[in-house]
């Protein structure tokens, strides 16, 4: 084969793997040929601080990665779990428990690469992790007021005390959680973890890289946390850029590139006019017309476009919530951090496996949330 030949299928093969990236590019780009809008509302819907937090987060943890530290993490744990059952559901709980504290998407940054390590050196199956902890990371964030987007935007639009709007979201995320342990013990394998010895003490740990790395990650949270990602994110690419240069070759610069893609998108398909007119035809004062629409628009264009959608047409915010979080599940679009765990798992027909699990697991959820939500929220 030609090299021409070699790059054109190589290109075809890249092009292919992005299709999210693709379709919802043209998506933007159609939206925005068919229904011009000024240029300000372009820059609200590309949500910069979000893609900067994103990137910030991107290159601490890759930093993190090549510093050696995630493997040698990965070998310490598997060490001290002898159960394939027992190493995966301590993995979803971890990923459920970060997600209330540090938000969704840092939790994936931190156990996703963690998981992939361990796969590495041990019979892990690492594509079922990352379902896994999609689906626990849904489950966790939903208890937390600051633990994804939607649920900070519906707390400091109710203005609830902190512990009275996660004692009403206790009961949602109860559930939730449950139905994810329970399918961890169903779905993993019975045996024991199986090492491959020659690759567990294989990656040596660069201290300055690494604690370089794990500051760069908690400087990147607080900026994110006090509204700074923007200039958070350029200080830590100016110092990779300077320091670890390599780290930032290997950044997944197309991930930001679908990110964006997917909120201009969205968020100009979220604004049609067409779009809020049928919105004002609901009886979203009725709380299982809220629930089914909230989560149904969480299918269409992903929970937190959802939540700004029907943020001013909803009387309840923790109803709005409840619907929106449970929305998390489903369809890959339907969470961003879904997306986020399928990309850093890069595990082939990961989206279909996904979608083999999380769409029946939003079927049995939807219902017992429900319930559970009426009964003691």
């Amino acid at each position: 084969m030609s090299e021409a030949a070699s790059l054109r299928t190589g290109w075809r093969a890249r092009l292919k793997a992005e299709w999210l990236l693709l379709l919802f590019a043209a998506l933007a780009l159609a939206l925005a040929l068919l229904d011009p809008q000024p240029a300000a509302s372009y820059r609200r819907w590309l949500q910069t601080p979000t893609l900067a937090g994103l990137l910030g987060l991107l290159v601490a943890i890759q930093g993190i990665r090549d510093s050696g530290l995630v493997q040698h993490a990965a070998g310490a744990l598997v060490a001290r779990v002898h159960t394939l059952r027992g190493l995966g559901l301590l993995l979803v709980t971890g990923t459920a428990l970060l997600a209330m504290v540090l938000t969704n998407d840092v939790s994936l940054f931190l156990i996703v690469p963690l998981t992939l390590a361990i796969g590495t050196i041990s019979n892990l199956p690492v594509a079922r992790m990352a379902v896994l902890e999609a689906l626990a990371v849904n489950a966790g964030s939903t208890l937390s007021p600051i633990g994804n987007p939607q649920n900070l935007l519906l707390w400091q639009h109710a203005r609830l005390p902190f512990p009275h709007f996660a004692l009403a979201l206790l009961p949602a995320a109860a559930v939730m959680f449950t139905l994810v342990a329970l399918l961890a013990l169903a779905w993993l394998p019975k045996g024991r973890v199986a090492l491959q010895a020659a690759q567990v003490d294989g990656h040596a740990v660069t201290a300055p890289l690494a604690a370089g790395s794990v500051a760069a990650l908690a400087a990147m949270v607080l900026a994110m946390e006090y509204g700074h990602a923007v200039p958070g994110a350029l200080l830590l690419v100016l110092a990779f850029a300077l320091l670890a240069r390599r780290s930032l070759a290997r950044i997944d610069w197309l991930l930001l590139a679908t990110f964006a893609a997917i909120f201009l998108g969205l968020g100009h398909f979220a604004e049609l006019p067409l779009v809020r007119h049928g919105l004002d035809r609901l009886a979203l004062d009725r709380p299982l017309t809220l629930y089914a629409s909230g989560i149904v628009a969480s299918q269409l264009i992903s929970n937190v476009p959802a939540t700004v959608l029907l943020l001013d047409r909803a009387r309840d915010a923790v109803a709005l919530a409840v619907a929106v979080n449970v929305g998390g599940f489903g369809l890959a679009i339907g969470s961003l951090a879904n997306l986020i765990a399928l990309r850093l798992a890069k595990q082939p027909q990961g989206l279909r496996l996904f979608h083999r699990v999380s769409v029946p697991f939003l079927l049995v959820c939807a219902p017992l949330v429900y319930l559970a939500w009426r009964w003691l929220g």
